[in-house]
């Protein structure tokens, strides 16, 4: 999985490479709560045992000027930004809200479980080897629709409840150790939920849980947890 996601993130610059932005203080905002979370999930992982999730990961992040309201984390810690969602995150705390989620999602490998179910679904169990092996088209088709990355605009596929609920607590976690105050979730997702009275809704809310349900969780479930790891810097 992580040799596919840097193929393919590989590949998807490549074809943004007009988008991809190089340099700018969005840049550095992007990089530096990207560098501060990748640190904390390495502590994180470290301290529960669970270094072996993110052996070979290679981070690095990228932003991609682009109005749509979205980022996405592949396999490997490869990070994408869209310029279209920092008006939303507003400060830099609000983007480490965002980059906290989707990187949770890479890092509790919900990609590696839409794949494996595709994959399951599609050939059965006892031809799961032979799918991997002897259909690579096929195989990578499957990939890429479980992580988006097949779409235009490179967005992910929504997560079920339950990996989104997954990714909320996590990311909440490492931005918390990484020194940045958890309680701006909940306003940061308030503002995306202002934006559905608006003519379209953000491509980064398609299908995920209800808004309400969401923030609920992040202060009644999540917040006290999360704010047990803070480090204030």
């Amino acid at each position: 999985m992580n040799a596919m996601g840097l193929q393919e993130y590989q590949q998807f610059l490549t074809d943004n490479k007009s988008k991809v932005i190089t340099t700018g203080t969005q840049v550095d905002m992007v990089k530096r709560v990207g560098d501060r979370i990748a640190k904390a999930v390495t502590e994180y992982m470290t301290k529960n045992n669970m270094a072996n999730r993110i052996e070979g990961y290679q981070w690095e992040f990228n932003v991609v000027k682009d109005s749509v309201a979205n980022a996405w984390c592949m396999p490997g810690g490869k990070v994408v930004v869209y310029t279209g969602i920092l008006p939303i995150t507003q400060t830099e705390t609000g983007l480490a809200v965002v980059m906290g989620h989707e990187i949770s999602h890479a890092i509790a490998s919900h990609g590696n479980e839409r794949v494996s179910a595709q994959l399951m679904q599609q050939f059965g169990f006892s031809a799961l080897d032979v799918a991997l092996a002897n259909k690579p088209d096929e195989t990578r088709n499957l990939y890429l629709n479980a992580l988006g990355i097949g779409t235009e605009l490179g967005i992910m596929l929504p997560f079920n409840r339950k990996q989104e609920s997954e990714a909320d607590r996590m990311g909440l976690i490492f931005m918390a150790m990484a020194g940045y105050d958890p309680t701006e979730a909940i306003n940061f997702w308030t503002r995306m939920s202002d934006l559905k009275g608006g003519a379209a809704m953000p491509q980064f809310l398609s299908t995920h849980p209800s808004d309400a349900t969401r923030i609920s969780d992040i202060k009644n479930k999540y917040l006290a947890e999360a704010l047990t790891y803070y480090k204030k810097q």
